[in-house]
């Protein structure tokens, strides 16, 4: 067996326990926190029957009225999550948790590729260029790269919110999409839905409703791209393979593919840490735009105390982190023959 398979198997059986971790210190914080979440619900004065049907929801009391221990609800827990059952809603039908999950993650990966792309085309481009010119382009960028990391994201995107939809009337202010103009549902995802269907309309109204919050979330990931992208440009171009082949008259448009493909690594790695940060940190910017993903969701839940969507999303939030740290952790071994378990 090769080191790589090796560095895959340990990868793989270490994402268990981590994902293990996450999910018992979600479980664990949920109920140390002060307040008693069925009365936050129903209010003081709810009849006794009403409190003690939530109490049997949450897993808090069996079916003769007494309390279960908390080991023995840790362990209800974890059999359930094994089985995919993250819960019932306490409020709104009692739908499954991870049906809700499901309605509202696409509009999230949604924002989160179009952010993404945003935040590498604008942090790559400008971090290689600081990085090959230097000198006062490498100056600017360091400059950008500051500026864009310390913006906060309900005040820029009110900033572009106030320039392109209220000034210029060019764009939408807030939403995913016109109503009436949603696409016949395949993958959720409205652009690629759009196309797959060939609902033009749809596809440009839901252009122009996701420019302005993937342009917000996108420009402040951006900066830690370009920082990024910069130092490592900055460490290649002083190697002996560079300067051998400068020194041989080799065409700069051709010596800068060799550059990034060296400079690539750190690169990556931070994309699918910043890609992680995306899908579970948008809420900032889909509260700012009333964009329909799990932010919205996930802060409109706290709002009503419903206790076990809450903690489901968490714990859903925390797999997919693990998850995709996971597959960067195989790409970076795959790309990087160095790295080896």
């Amino acid at each position: 067996m090769t080191s790589l398979k090796v560095f895959v198997i340990a990868r793989l059986l270490l994402v268990i326990p981590t994902i293990l971790l996450l999910v018992s210190l979600v479980f664990f914080i949920m109920r140390v926190m002060p307040g008693d979440p069925v009365i936050a619900i129903v209010g003081m004065k709810a009849p006794p029957e009403r409190v003690l049907e939530l109490r049997k929801a949450l897993g808090l009391i069996d079916e003769s009225g007494n309390a279960i221990p908390l080991p023995i609800q840790y362990l209800n827990y974890l059999a359930n999550l094994f089985r995919g059952d993250f819960g019932r809603s306490l409020i709104w039908g009692k739908r499954p948790v991870l049906v809700e999950i499901m309605e509202h993650l696409p509009a999230t990966i949604e924002l989160a590729i179009a952010g993404f792309l945003v935040s590498i085309i604008l942090g790559v481009a400008l971090g290689t260029l600081g990085g090959w010119k230097g000198g006062k382009t490498n100056s600017a960028v360091k400059i950008y790269s500051a500026i864009t990391y310390a913006l906060f994201i309900p005040w820029i995107g009110m900033m572009f919110q106030l320039l392109f939809a209220v000034w210029l009337k060019v764009l939408p202010v807030g939403g995913r999409i016109d109503p009436g103009l949603e696409p016949p549902m395949i993958t959720g995802l409205y652009l690629l839905d759009s196309i797959l269907t060939g609902r033009w309309d749809s596809f440009v109204s839901a252009l122009r409703h996701i420019i302005l919050p993937s342009l917000t979330l996108g420009l402040v990931i951006s900066g830690v791209f370009s920082r990024v992208a910069r130092t490592s440009v900055e460490e290649v171009m002083r190697q002996d393979f560079v300067i051998a082949a400068r020194a041989r008259g080799i065409p700069e448009h051709r010596l800068v593919i060799h550059v990034l493909r060296n400079a690539f690594i750190p690169i990556m790695t931070m994309m699918g840490l910043q890609l992680a940060l995306l899908m579970t940190g948008a809420i900032l910017t889909e509260t700012t735009f009333s964009w329909p993903g799990m932010g919205t969701f996930l802060f409109e839940r706290i709002e009503y105390r419903d206790y076990t969507t809450v903690q489901g999303t968490v714990v859903f939030f925390a797999i997919i982190i693990s998850l995709i740290n996971l597959v960067v952790d195989i790409l970076y071994a795959y790309i990087d023959p160095r790295i080896r378990y």
